[in-house]
């Protein structure tokens, strides 16, 4: 006697089980999940994503370090990055956009795609794929130290002071002046104040008619001092957070 097609039966449950548990799985529109994949400057999904170490808020690279241009904040919360240097708090967040090319169909194709479209429309070699390798034998500190290559970011030891310049207004009759977009200035101790004026001209666009007056606490500075010699002689008197605070205001020049 056969045995009944108990085989048969059992392949059709096990089937619809599969069914089942495929139709119970939740799936949800990728739209739900925008707040987490796309960054909100340009609000693209992520390419090349960087997280700020202080808040934990993340944005596309390029966009984050085009906004450090012309400020020193995170774009969602506002907070701080850094006084002078916030590329120095910013970290690329690997698993993140491995986890956007994942959930976005073809992606990191397009992406790959107009990378190497831009550098033959400007006729450079196209960079190629890092490439991990397996471990290399065990080296010293000192070895790791003296091999490393320094970050781009260093700051080189002669730009030894860091100048915050605030803006304190403009003489009635002084008009049409760009905005000083980046206040926070590294340099170097040697400069004098009239290398802060030349630079703040050239930043805000002045007029040769307009006078810039640079003031650090209750004190008018003359056009030959250096910087380091005023910190040294005012003291804490001139810093606010480690940096020399300098005022500056625009003014007429007086009638002789």
């Amino acid at each position: 006697m056969s045995s009944p097609p108990c085989g048969r039966r059992s392949h059709e449950g096990s089937t619809h089980t599969s069914d089942s548990d495929s139709e119970d799985e939740p799936k949800l529109p990728l739209n739900q999940f925008y707040p987490y994949i796309r960054c909100a400057l340009c609000c693209g999904f992520l390419i090349d994503a960087t997280t700020i170490t202080e808040c934990l808020h993340t944005f596309c690279k390029s966009c984050i370090v085009k906004h450090f241009f012309y400020s020193n904040r995170c774009p969602t919360c506002s907070i701080v990055v850094h006084q002078t240097q916030p590329l120095y708090n910013i970290r690329l967040d690997r698993q993140l956009q491995d986890i956007v090319y994942k959930m976005v169909p073809f992606l990191e194709e397009l992406e790959r795609e107009r990378m190497c479209n831009f550098y033959k429309e400007r006729g450079l070699e196209v960079p190629k794929p890092v490439m991990i390798t397996s471990p290399g034998p065990v080296v010293s500190k000192r070895q790791k130290k003296d091999n490393i290559p320094q970050s781009v970011f260093t700051i080189p030891p002669e730009l030894d002071i860091s100048l915050l310049l605030e803006f304190v207004g403009a003489e009635e009759g002084i008009n049409n002046y760009k905005p000083l977009e980046r206040p926070y200035v590294r340099v170097s101790g040697e400069a004098t104040i009239r290398h802060v004026e030349l630079f703040i001209r050239r930043k805000m666009e002045l007029s040769p008619t307009c006078q810039v007056d640079v003031v650090c606490g209750d004190h008018l500075l003359d056009h030959y001092q250096s910087l380091k010699d005023i910190q040294n002689s005012l003291g804490e008197e001139a810093l606010q957070d480690g940096l020399l605070v300098l005022h500056f205001g625009l003014v007429l020049p007086s009638e002789s």
